[in-house]
């Protein structure tokens, strides 16, 4: 079985343990997630299974991807699937267990105590400062000094000419993010919600990926 999940997320929250402790965790929709197609050596030179998560009404479904989720010739092979909102691939080194059209659960792929990494699309700042951005220290507030949030100085000055990877303003943020070593705290298989410790990349309502460690 995979070691992967696709989930939204749905916000933070705090749970109490039994020794009445509290406990912040992130919630999220882990799953169900849909596999779509199965990739071996012998027809793609890698062994990697598709998996498919969130509903899609037919209609908002292009023909080149309604074929793929048919099955292209429909192949008895190859079963119709539910069209899904978002596709990925994920490696694995055994396909042996799967079956298109299979349905992968969150408790399928982990356990409470299983250490994680979750990858999602940080939150988009817009355009910010060297201040905001990377922290910087800023200039003084006193001595008749005007220039308190500007980069100031670049690097050298007999080079002419700005070095590659200098700290300016610009875009912040809406990056790929993640976040390792956090920890599953509850599982309910009924919602097919995911508790974890802690605080995941992303918005509400984003994507996330998380992977068994």
């Amino acid at each position: 079985m995979v070691n992967t999940i696709l989930g939204k997320k749905l916000g933070m929250t705090q749970v109490f343990n039994e020794d009445g402790s509290v406990t912040p965790v992130s919630v999220i929709e882990a799953g169900p997630c849909i596999v779509t197609q199965l990739k071996s050596v012998e027809t793609d030179g890698y062994i990697a299974v598709q998996v498919g998560f969130g509903d899609r009404r037919p209609k908002h479904v292009t023909k080149p991807q309604l074929g793929h989720f048919r099955g292209g010739l429909k192949s008895p092979k190859h079963p119709d699937v539910k069209p899904c909102r978002t596709l990925q691939e994920v490696r694995t080194d055994d396909i042996s267990d799967l079956s298109i059209g299979q349905s992968i659960t969150v408790d399928n792929v982990l356990e409470v105590g299983d250490q994680v990494k979750v990858t999602g699309t940080s939150k988009g700042k817009g355009f910010a400062g060297v201040v905001k951005r990377y922290h910087f220290h800023g200039g003084d507030e006193t001595h008749g000094i005007m220039v308190h949030r500007k980069p100031q100085s670049s690097g050298a000055t007999d080079a002419a000419r700005t070095f590659k990877g200098t700290k300016k303003p610009g875009h912040m943020g809406s990056k790929t993010v993640t976040v390792r070593g956090l920890t599953v705290w509850r599982i309910d298989t009924e919602k097919n919600l995911l508790f974890i410790r802690g605080a995941v990349p992303g918005a509400n309502d984003g994507l996330l990926t998380i992977t068994r460690i």
